[in-house]
């Protein structure tokens, strides 16, 4: 979904920086693990605090941990276990771009997380129904 009609990426930028906060949720979609995506049938999901995610990208490639916390404003999660560490010593979290993970494993104890799965999997359904009833309508028509 386009925030802007602009081709512009000044004005690109601008629009994903300023986007309201309703609308900054689909920024945290990640792709799920080949186990996961078989399992459940989508290929993306939110990532939300509890999930546990595999980092694909940077200096942090191929760590493993839960998600402790997820910054809306920021567009970051931190993940437990990706820490650097201050100029005094202090371990800090490292922020990490949601597009840069892939989750490994779900958290459902949210009933609106289960509820998002099978609306996915329904659309997705419905879909592959439209696809085979065209292949067979043009199969027909050319014979």
């Amino acid at each position: 979904m386009p925030f802007t009609k602009s081709k512009q990426p000044r004005k690109q930028r601008k629009a994903y920086y300023t986007a309201p906060l309703h609308l900054r949720h689909k920024f945290f979609n990640a792709p799920l693990s080949p186990e996961l995506r078989e399992k459940y049938g989508v290929k993306r999901l939110p990532v939300r605090v509890g999930d546990v995610v595999r980092i694909m990208r940077g200096d942090w490639k191929g760590h493993e941990g839960k998600v402790v916390r997820v910054d809306l404003r920021e567009v970051k999660i931190y993940v437990d276990g990706v820490t650097v560490k201050k100029a005094d010593g202090t371990p800090v979290l490292r922020p990490v771009h949601p597009s840069k993970v892939m989750i490994v494993k779900l958290d459902l104890s949210d009933k609106w997380r289960k509820k998002i799965i099978e609306r996915r999997t329904q659309s997705t359904e419905v879909t592959k129904e439209e696809v085979e009833l065209k292949t067979t309508q043009t199969t027909t028509t050319t014979s």
